[in-house]
């Protein structure tokens, strides 16, 4: 059911890959509720993935750019601005670890893999609402989100230098929000998310086994790719004007559980 929550906002969704992302949820998600937008990813990922079948669903239309390229990323605002105007809404769903890909175990990290996973996960969030800001694109009680993981408060073996890059992510979000919502009423938060099976989540080390545990140790349960999309596209809507430089956490309850009774059965 459409509730017409974004009818006439208009946005940039990045890191859609497959109908598995969440990024792909959101936009479908934002189109029923009646947004237009432009889709986003980088070329290696645009030749991998299927996202010319969602711009087609969406009637949107798809822009390379590598989030570690200032160029990229001009380019793609100059083009958001000539075909929107201002926007309303961003999503940074970004997050890549070679250091994960090559199950280096976080002791071991390489570091030139290491800071290619904080610069294409977490500083590509500083640079996407620099570039934002300096072309003051974004209309007032516009609203920028990323997607982060309760890796970046809590040790979680397996999640690797992503958790180091989901705490820069997060802090970020804080420290720019304030200076975004002072200069341009522009509102920013990421959304901690429940374990998710998408592409990504399923190249972490154990992550089935963390699913698995999370699902039990949540009083609701894992939350859906889809009831995120749902979370986004309310935090895009004019309902939550006054939120920004938060951390929500969007986990059944798992953020804030010690145990359930279901875990302690089994212990």
């Amino acid at each position: 059911m459409s509730y017409n929550l974004l009818k006439g906002k208009k946005g940039i969704i990045f890191g859609a890959l497959n109908e598995a992302s969440i990024a792909w949820k959101v936009a479908e998600v934002a189109h029923e509720e009646g947004a237009e937008f432009i889709l986003t990813n980088a070329p290696v990922a645009l030749r991998m993935g299927e996202l010319n079948k969602l711009a087609e669903a969406t009637g949107s239309e798809i822009v390379a750019a590598d989030v570690t390229s200032m160029e990229d990323l001009e380019n793609l605002f100059t083009i958001a601005e000539k075909k929107f105007g201002k926007l309303d809404f961003i999503l940074h769903s970004i997050g890549m670890s070679i250091n994960v890909r090559k199950k280096i175990e976080y002791t071991d990290a390489n570091y030139d893999f290491y800071h290619k996973a904080m610069d294409i996960s977490a500083m590509s969030f500083h640079r996407v609402m620099k570039i934002a800001k300096q072309k003051d694109i974004m209309n007032e009680w516009g609203s920028i989100l990323a997607l982060s993981f309760i890796a970046a408060q809590m040790a979680i073996p397996g999640y690797n230098d992503m958790s180091d890059a989901k705490a820069l992510l997060e802090s970020i979000a804080r420290t720019f929000g304030y200076y975004y919502g002072k200069d341009k009423k522009v509102r920013v938060n990421t959304i901690s998310q429940s374990p998710t099976k998408t592409t990504a989540g399923g190249g972490i080390k154990g992550f089935g086994a963390l699913y698995e545990y999370a699902d039990k140790n949540s009083p609701l349960g894992n939350a859906p790719a889809i009831d995120c999309a749902n979370y986004c596209v309310m935090m895009f809507s004019d309902l939550t004007k006054y939120i920004t430089m938060q951390n929500l956490f969007h986990d059944g309850g798992f953020s804030t559980t010690g145990l359930t009774e279901e875990i302690m059965g089994e212990l």
